[in-house]
Protein backbone atom coordinates (compact mmCIF):
# COMPACT_ATOMS: atom_id res chain seq x y z
CA UNK A 1 0.00 0.00 0.00
CA UNK A 2 1.39 3.34 -0.58
CA UNK A 3 2.03 6.42 1.65
CA UNK A 4 -1.22 7.97 -0.03
CA UNK A 5 -3.39 5.22 0.33
CA UNK A 6 -2.68 4.33 3.44
CA UNK A 7 -2.67 7.94 4.72
CA UNK A 8 -6.34 8.28 3.30
CA UNK A 9 -7.47 4.83 4.54
CA UNK A 10 -6.83 5.97 7.96
CA UNK A 11 -8.29 9.43 7.16
CA UNK A 12 -11.61 7.92 5.78
CA UNK A 13 -12.09 6.22 9.19
CA UNK A 14 -11.35 8.76 11.01
CA UNK A 15 -13.49 11.34 8.75
CA UNK A 16 -15.96 8.27 7.62
CA UNK A 17 -19.32 10.20 9.39
CA UNK A 18 -18.44 13.30 7.97
CA UNK A 19 -17.86 11.57 4.93
CA UNK A 20 -21.09 9.90 5.49
CA UNK A 21 -23.30 12.66 6.02
CA UNK A 22 -21.90 14.87 3.15
CA UNK A 23 -22.06 11.62 0.51
CA UNK A 24 -26.02 11.75 1.66
CA UNK A 25 -26.84 15.33 1.35
CA UNK A 26 -25.46 14.50 -2.28
CA UNK A 27 -26.91 11.22 -3.17
CA UNK A 28 -30.37 11.50 -0.81
CA UNK A 29 -30.18 8.44 1.09
CA UNK A 30 -28.15 6.60 3.52
CA UNK A 31 -27.90 3.25 1.58
CA UNK A 32 -26.24 5.40 -1.13
CA UNK A 33 -24.24 7.19 0.87
CA UNK A 34 -22.27 4.11 2.07
CA UNK A 35 -21.89 3.06 -1.45
CA UNK A 36 -20.29 6.28 -1.82
CA UNK A 37 -17.92 5.93 0.97
CA UNK A 38 -16.78 2.20 0.11
CA UNK A 39 -16.55 3.16 -3.35
CA UNK A 40 -13.86 5.86 -2.15
CA UNK A 41 -12.19 3.22 0.58
CA UNK A 42 -11.90 1.25 -2.65
CA UNK A 43 -10.29 3.97 -5.07
CA UNK A 44 -8.21 4.93 -2.75
CA UNK A 45 -6.95 1.28 -2.28
CA UNK A 46 -5.50 2.00 -5.88
CA UNK A 47 -3.33 5.27 -5.42
CA UNK A 48 0.08 5.36 -5.92
CA UNK A 49 2.95 7.71 -4.82
CA UNK A 50 2.93 9.14 -8.35
CA UNK A 51 1.40 12.78 -7.00
CA UNK A 52 1.88 13.49 -3.32
CA UNK A 53 -1.59 14.39 -2.37
CA UNK A 54 -0.99 17.68 0.18
CA UNK A 55 -4.29 18.17 1.19
CA UNK A 56 -5.72 14.99 2.00
CA UNK A 57 -9.08 16.19 4.00
CA UNK A 58 -10.18 18.41 1.12
CA UNK A 59 -9.21 15.68 -1.83
CA UNK A 60 -11.42 12.71 0.18
CA UNK A 61 -14.64 15.60 0.22
CA UNK A 62 -13.73 16.36 -3.45
CA UNK A 63 -13.82 12.13 -4.53
CA UNK A 64 -17.03 11.96 -2.20
CA UNK A 65 -18.51 14.81 -4.18
CA UNK A 66 -17.63 13.20 -7.36
CA UNK A 67 -18.53 9.68 -6.69
CA UNK A 68 -21.70 10.63 -5.42
CA UNK A 69 -22.39 12.83 -8.37
CA UNK A 70 -21.02 9.91 -10.70
CA UNK A 71 -24.12 7.62 -9.02
CA UNK A 72 -26.82 10.33 -9.36
CA UNK A 73 -26.09 9.93 -13.40
CA UNK A 74 -25.90 6.35 -13.54
CA UNK A 75 -29.39 6.33 -11.67
CA UNK A 76 -30.96 8.42 -13.79
CA UNK A 77 -29.48 6.71 -16.51
CA UNK A 78 -31.51 3.28 -14.93
CA UNK A 79 -34.08 5.57 -14.53
CA UNK A 80 -34.59 6.52 -17.89
CA UNK A 81 -33.78 3.23 -19.54
CA UNK A 82 -36.78 2.01 -16.66
CA UNK A 83 -39.47 4.65 -18.21
CA UNK A 84 -38.61 4.07 -21.67
CA UNK A 85 -39.47 0.35 -20.97
CA UNK A 86 -42.08 0.88 -18.84
CA UNK A 87 -43.40 3.52 -21.38
CA UNK A 88 -43.25 0.29 -23.98
CA UNK A 89 -45.38 -1.69 -21.74
CA UNK A 90 -47.91 0.71 -20.57
CA UNK A 91 -48.18 3.31 -23.85
CA UNK A 92 -51.95 3.45 -24.42
CA UNK A 93 -53.12 5.63 -27.03
CA UNK A 94 -56.83 6.00 -27.78
CA UNK A 95 -56.41 4.06 -31.04
CA UNK A 96 -53.00 3.00 -31.76
CA UNK A 97 -52.26 2.12 -35.35
CA UNK A 98 -51.08 -1.30 -36.03
CA UNK A 99 -47.95 -0.07 -37.27
CA UNK A 100 -47.10 1.47 -33.85
CA UNK A 101 -48.49 -1.82 -32.18
CA UNK A 102 -46.14 -3.75 -34.02
CA UNK A 103 -43.25 -1.63 -33.40
CA UNK A 104 -43.20 -1.56 -29.98
CA UNK A 105 -43.78 -5.30 -29.81
CA UNK A 106 -40.45 -6.16 -32.26
CA UNK A 107 -38.46 -3.91 -29.50
CA UNK A 108 -40.01 -5.33 -26.85
CA UNK A 109 -38.92 -8.68 -28.19
CA UNK A 110 -35.78 -7.59 -28.57
CA UNK A 111 -35.05 -6.44 -25.20
CA UNK A 112 -36.65 -9.82 -23.97
CA UNK A 113 -33.64 -11.62 -25.93
CA UNK A 114 -31.23 -9.45 -24.88
CA UNK A 115 -32.44 -10.14 -20.98
CA UNK A 116 -32.51 -13.85 -21.75
CA UNK A 117 -28.86 -13.49 -23.35
CA UNK A 118 -27.33 -12.01 -20.75
CA UNK A 119 -24.30 -14.23 -19.56
CA UNK A 120 -24.64 -15.28 -15.94
CA UNK A 121 -23.90 -13.77 -13.22
CA UNK A 122 -24.95 -10.52 -14.93
CA UNK A 123 -28.13 -11.63 -15.52
CA UNK A 124 -29.17 -12.99 -11.78
CA UNK A 125 -27.09 -10.03 -10.46
CA UNK A 126 -29.33 -7.36 -12.65
CA UNK A 127 -32.30 -9.86 -11.74
CA UNK A 128 -31.86 -9.53 -7.97
CA UNK A 129 -31.77 -6.03 -8.36
CA UNK A 130 -34.28 -4.63 -10.32
CA UNK A 131 -36.99 -7.22 -9.97
CA UNK A 132 -36.50 -8.30 -6.83
CA UNK A 133 -35.10 -4.79 -5.00
CA UNK A 134 -31.85 -6.04 -3.91
CA UNK A 135 -29.87 -3.57 -2.86
CA UNK A 136 -25.76 -3.44 -4.68
CA UNK A 137 -24.74 -3.99 -1.06
CA UNK A 138 -27.03 -7.46 -0.59
CA UNK A 139 -26.00 -8.41 -3.84
CA UNK A 140 -22.20 -8.02 -3.33
CA UNK A 141 -22.96 -9.59 0.13
CA UNK A 142 -25.18 -12.62 -0.90
CA UNK A 143 -22.88 -13.95 -3.74
CA UNK A 144 -19.19 -12.63 -1.75
CA UNK A 145 -18.49 -10.20 -4.58
CA UNK A 146 -17.42 -6.42 -3.93
CA UNK A 147 -20.44 -3.45 -4.60
CA UNK A 148 -17.56 -2.30 -7.67
CA UNK A 149 -18.43 -5.89 -9.22
CA UNK A 150 -21.99 -5.78 -9.04
CA UNK A 151 -22.56 -1.89 -10.41
CA UNK A 152 -20.21 -3.07 -13.11
CA UNK A 153 -22.63 -5.98 -13.90
CA UNK A 154 -25.40 -4.13 -13.66
CA UNK A 155 -23.70 -1.26 -15.89
CA UNK A 156 -23.41 -3.93 -18.52
CA UNK A 157 -26.85 -5.76 -18.09
CA UNK A 158 -28.22 -2.09 -18.78
CA UNK A 159 -26.25 -1.29 -21.96
CA UNK A 160 -27.35 -4.38 -23.48
CA UNK A 161 -31.18 -3.69 -22.81
CA UNK A 162 -30.59 -0.16 -24.16
CA UNK A 163 -28.89 -1.34 -27.12
CA UNK A 164 -31.20 -3.81 -28.01
CA UNK A 165 -34.43 -1.10 -27.12
CA UNK A 166 -32.36 0.99 -30.15
CA UNK A 167 -32.16 -1.79 -32.30
CA UNK A 168 -28.33 -2.06 -32.08
CA UNK A 169 -27.05 -5.59 -31.65
CA UNK A 170 -23.53 -5.69 -30.00
CA UNK A 171 -22.81 -9.27 -30.50
CA UNK A 172 -23.31 -8.62 -34.53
Amino acid sequence: MSGNAAALSSLIIAERNALLRRAERLVGNPADAEEVVQSMWLKVQGLTDDQPILSKRAYLFRLARNLAFDMRRSQQRRGRLADDVQGILTESDDAPGQDRILDSARVLERVRQAALALPEPTRTIFRLNRFEGETHKGIARRLSISTTTVENHIRRALEALAAARDGYDPAA
